[in-house]
């Protein structure tokens, strides 16, 4: 699935919209947690974070664990320190005022699953 499909379907507010789609490869999976020792042993490659954490230590480990972007969930917005690390990087962000639950359900039904 494209990440504009999700961003658009679940009608997500981009924060990093310095990073282009277009050279991005399929979301493939996805995954949530808050726990990032979780994220590294578990997400897998290529696939989207649904979390509410938003410190600067998320961007690292999507980066290392190869996810696709990153959904904040809550509304939680990181800060813009967090944010530019993330445009430097090339990691797409999101925020959505919905909770992780409602999320990851929107993403089930549009036919992504964990690992």
């Amino acid at each position: 699935m494209k990440l504009s499909d999700i961003e658009q379907k679940l009608h997500l507010q981009n924060i990093t919209p310095e990073i282009g789609f277009e050279k991005l490869s399929k979301v493939t999976k996805g995954h949530s947690s808050d726990l990032m020792s979780d994220v590294l042993a578990n997400a897998p490659g290529g696939s989207i974070l649904v979390t509410n954490q938003i410190h600067v230590n998320v961007i690292a480990v999507a980066l290392h664990a190869g996810l696709v972007a990153v959904i904040f969930s809550s509304g939680m917005t990181p800060e813009e320190r967090v944010r530019q690390k993330a445009v430097e990087e090339g990691l797409p962000l999101f925020v959505s005022e919905d909770s992780t639950f409602d999320i990851v359900g929107e993403l089930y039904k549009l036919g992504l699953r964990g690992h």
